[in-house]
């Protein structure tokens, strides 16, 4: 009895809700019964889910008006109905997924009409807020790589360590690249018996990886490794930019000619 008011209270409002739903569903279908609303072009996948749908409401205000009037649930046949129905929904929601790219652009079509060309969107650049904190780690971090990687942590680890040594090609990586673009050179020259032309660039690129594979740099000089003893390290060390030559202004300066022979 203490629960009867609120019960009344909710029927009464279950009662107009109906009726505004029944007055939304009466305008819809006039609407498209007076061809507002053409859908004789739709998804047939769209419409059997409205069926499903439409029928699910059904049974279930069925089984309301059954429970309402005092009835028992027990081995009613819109149970089943109703988990069968269920069933078939979870089943369709994947299906429901792919249809959704098919159901936009029909739907962009009876719009305006006319498919037009697909523009992928444009790929904005995003600001990355990062903290002076973060740079700080970041640095560090490459630091300890490098000081890892030097010759000096290398040569204690085959020294203390129980592995097999290890034999490698001591090689620079410029240089080996070079060596085999020269190598394909002479075979191209031998092949076609005919001599290529060195550019200025491709010479100035062969003095600098001799340059860079030179060993006399490295006799005093030791790799920095604080990183790994938590001594300050010179985070910035190869990340010195390299110095552009200043282009000499020609601006003033008379151009040489020879003279004209009388």
């Amino acid at each position: 009895e203490s629960d009867l008011p609120s019960a009344v209270t909710l029927l009464k409002n279950l009662q107009e809700q109906v009726m505004a739903v029944t007055a939304q569903v009466q305008s819809l279908t006039q609407k498209v019964q007076a061809g507002a609303y053409p859908t004789e072009k739709g998804l047939s996948f769209l419409e059997v889910k409205d069926q499903l749908l439409l029928m699910y409401l059904m049974d279930l205000t069925h089984l309301i008006l059954d429970k309402a009037s005092g009835g028992s649930l027990q081995g009613h046949d819109a149970v089943l109905r109703l988990v069968e129905i269920r069933t078939l929904s979870s089943e369709d929601e994947e299906e429901e997924e792919a249809e959704d790219g098919q159901s936009e652009a029909s739907g962009k079509k009876s719009v305006k009409g006319v498919s037009k060309k697909y523009v992928p969107p444009r790929l904005v650049p995003v600001h990355y807020d990062e903290t002076e904190a973060e740079r700080e780690k970041k640095r560090l971090e490459r630091a300890k790589r490098r000081a890892l990687s030097s010759s000096v942590i290398r040569e204690l680890k085959e020294q203390y360590s129980d592995a097999p040594e290890e034999i490698r090609d001591a090689r620079h990586p410029h240089v080996t690249r070079q060596s085999q673009e020269d190598q394909h050179r002479i075979n191209y020259e031998e092949s076609m018996m005919v001599r290529l032309s060195v550019s200025k660039r491709e010479k100035g690129r062969r003095k600098r990886a001799n340059v860079m594979s030179s060993q006399l740099h490295s006799l005093t000089h030791f790799s920095d490794i604080s990183a790994l003893t938590g001594g300050t390290a010179h985070l910035d060390e190869d990340q010195n930019p390299i110095k552009k030559r200043k282009k000499i202004s020609q601006k003033g300066r008379k151009k040489k000619g020879f003279r004209r022979r009388r």
